[in-house]
């Protein structure tokens, strides 16, 4: 897209007889940066027409519905799951059909076209049976099938498109059918356009574009379906693939995150923290996830297999043996070997967690330090009044007199495991990603978005947690953790500050004062050595019991800075047992919960496989996801999308003037509007556009991004 900008010479002279006018809006403090402010946009905007028309290019944008918000959460790896769910929009494409094609097609039709936008490659990859079908059902041939194929693709896309405009439109559709679609969208109320949509339609089936057309047709839709994706936490772990997530989420673009412990582990790990670098391939190794480490990220697990099968060589590793759950069924390494992988990699950790523990104190939580608790010699964990027998006694690389020190081996291996973490170019771009498109938090369109918790004490007070000697709590606590995670990544290797900030990302990984976490302890280790239950326990934060009480969520709405009254929360990190009656809309419709379980490791205790929260301009909806299997191409009428429950209706039809985005395109009017006053009264000098393109759309791309 081009800019004004690239085409214009500008006079930077200011007059001071424009001072008073400015000063008289109370707008501005500085009148320095008001000179430079107005400078800049008069380097886009060169005279008062140019200005004139983005106002009015803005003012109707802004009476624009609000575009559709989609809200995921914990991911976890389920590569599979959430791309059908992007490609379905959890289940609104299906929606869209019914209310378009309700009076035309039927059911198993309906479906049928809305499993061809899902996956229409691979449909017309098996077009022989696929048709084949069709043909026995309608009695049509393919090009016949192809012609009503577009048509309907074609009336689809006008409805879910009507919400934008037609700039906004045109940036989506592919470049090599940019004609071709355009000229189908918007084809007029004349009976000569209506024939030459039909001519338009035959001519793509008989030249043979169908195969290409629809597929990127098909795509169109998604992309104006789905207007912006938050993704509130845990893209990592347990599921097989979180890199190919991570390229989707990249590729789709119009996306914020909000980061989940699990994504601050490799984000940590990718800043160099050992114990993150071993928390993660030891994860990676518990659920049997190889391609993820060796093939996502190009993690070199060879000397890992090499160590394990020596040290371990007599050693079943019974406790170890990987979490099995579907595609990861097949992979190629055996689970011999996993599982003494896995031990390896635990033992290591609890050794660096050991001197983590050691090396901060201020973190308090020296219950981790397992490793320095035990009686080697009579097999025992002993802790904080508790002795019970440990339900693994071979550790063949501790030294009960030095039990965290790594043996030279070891720390061999920790070397080359660091360096292919810091030399991964897929994992160093996808964590920048994180980073560019991520927080903490996020506060938008009168909603709340966190992963995890706000610690909160047992009266509703929020918890007031230390960081570098210094107390924060509420709003404050989450900005003060979120620039340690930023610095971590990001200060210069030899800054003094760089270590301790590197060293936090373990802290907000498992910590009970984490906002990420938020429970008493992470058990893990203690449930691969122990069978006492009091030490598997995991207290969750006040915050996860307090938070159902709406009076609570508008305390802490509050702090935040989102109307109390109309505001919602919007979290994850919990699973909600839906099969047990829970609830995901809690606190009165204050408080959103919608991790579901998309992970599989979690269905079995969910009974679904979790939430999609859509947010459009007329309601709050909840979709819920039913265990989802590739579409039957036998079967191409089947319905496997979401169930979608609408949990709020608005009043009134929101519209972008009404959004976040809307009082930025507010802000930017008022801005022109003085801009036009400068040049009425002189104190700008207005410049013509030089070799302006007719091409350029009015809009300009910030302001694109501050609509969608």
């Amino acid at each position: 897209m081009y800019r004004i900008s690239c085409f214009i010479l500008f006079d930077t002279r200011f007059s001071p007889a424009f001072v008073p006018e400015i000063k008289g809006t109370g707008r501005y403090e500085d009148l320095r940066m008001e000179k430079r402010y107005l400078q800049l946009l008069a380097r886009e905007y060169p005279n008062r027409q140019a200005a004139l028309c983005e106002i009015a290019n803005l003012t109707a944008m802004s009476s624009l519905p609000k575009g559709t918000e989609y809200f995921f959460s914990d991911l976890h790896g389920e590569h599979k799951g959430f791309s059908e769910l992007m490609n379905g929009a959890s289940g609104v494409i299906r929606e869209k059909i019914r209310i378009q094609f309700q009076d035309v097609l039927t059911n198993p039709q309906q479906n049928q076209l809305a499993n061809l936008i899902y996956d229409p490659v691979k449909v017309l990859m098996h077009q022989t049976k696929y048709l084949n079908w069709i043909i026995n059902q309608i009695g049509r041939d393919t090009n016949e099938w192809m012609k009503n194929t577009i048509f309907y693709l074609t009336q689809l896309c006008r409805s879910v498109s009507a919400k934008y405009s037609r700039v906004h439109v045109r940036s989506k559709i592919p470049h090599e059918y940019d004609y071709l679609m355009e000229e189908l969208l918007y084809p007029g109320q004349d009976e000569g356009r209506l024939e030459y949509g039909s001519s338009i339609i035959e001519a793509v089936v008989s030249s043979g574009l169908a195969d290409t057309f629809i597929p990127q047709f098909c795509k169109l839709i998604r992309s104006l379906t789905m207007d912006w994706i938050h993704v509130i936490g845990d893209i990592f772990d347990r599921g097989p693939r979180p890199d190919r997530i991570m390229e989707e989420l990249i590729e789709y673009g119009d996306v914020d995150i909000q980061w989940g412990n699990h994504d601050i582990s490799w984000m940590g790990a990718a800043c160099g923290n050992r114990v993150l670098i071993a928390n993660v391939v030891r994860m990676g190794i518990s659920y049997n996830n190889f391609d993820c480490l060796e093939d996502g990220y190009g993690i070199n697990l060879r000397p890992l297999s090499d160590f394990a099968s020596e040290v371990y060589r007599d050693d079943l590793c019974e406790r170890f043996l990987p979490k099995v759950l579907d595609e990861n069924v097949y992979d190629k390494v055996a689970k011999s070997l996993s599982a003494k992988m896995h031990k390896a990699m635990a033992i290591i950790q609890l050794k660096l967690i050991g001197q983590m523990v050691h090396r901060h104190p201020e973190y308090h939580m020296e219950d981790r330090n397992l490793l320095e608790h035990i009686d080697y010699e009579k097999g025992l964990y002993k802790y904080n009044g508790i002795t019970c027998p440990l339900t693994d006694t071979n550790f063949p690389t501790v030294d009960p007199q030095n039990p965290l020190e790594l043996t030279q081996k070891e720390a061999q291996l920790m070397d080359v495991l660091a360096a292919s973490f810091a030399h991964s170019e897929a994992l160093q771009r996808h964590v920048r990603f994180l980073y560019s498109s991520g927080s903490m938090y996020l506060c938008m369109n009168g909603n709340l978005l966190f992963h995890g918790c706000i610690p909160m004490n047992e009266d509703g007070s929020f918890e007031r947690v230390e960081v570098d000697g210094e107390k924060y709590a509420g709003r404050a606590l989450l900005d003060r953790l979120e620039r340690a995670a930023r610095e971590a990544y990001f200060l210069p290797k030899d800054h003094p500050d760089k270590q301790k900030n590197v060293d936090k990302m373990w802290l907000l990984w498992c910590s009970a004062q984490s906002p990420l976490f938020g429970k008493s302890r992470m058990s893990a280790f203690e449930r691969y050595f122990t069978k006492e239950k009091a030490l598997h326990e995991e207290v969750y934060n006040s915050y996860y019991r307090l938070s159902a009480d709406s009076h609570v969520c508008e305390q802490i709405l509050k702090e935040f800075g989102v109307d109390p009254v109309h505001g919602h929360i919007i979290n994850g990190h919990v699973p909600v047992r839906q099969k047990d009656g829970e609830n995901p809309v809690k606190a009165d419709g204050k408080l959103y919960v919608i991790d579901g379980g998309l992970s599989k490791a979690y269905q079995a205790k969910t009974g679904i496989a979790g939430y999609t929260l859509i947010f459009n301009s007329h309601y709050l909806a909840l979709a819920q996801h039913h265990d989802y299997i590739s579409h039957p191409l036998s079967k191409p009428e089947s319905d496997d999308m979401p169930t979608l429950q609408i949990t709020q209706k608005m009043d009134k039809r929101i519209l972008v003037s009404d959004t976040d985005a809307g009082k930025k395109l507010s802000q930017r009017i008022e801005e022109l509007h003085l801009l036009v006053k400068a040049y009425e009264n002189g104190s700008f000098v207005e410049r013509a556009i030089a070799a302006y393109p007719k091409t350029t759309p009015s809009l300009h791309m910030e302001t694109m991004e501050i609509v969608r």
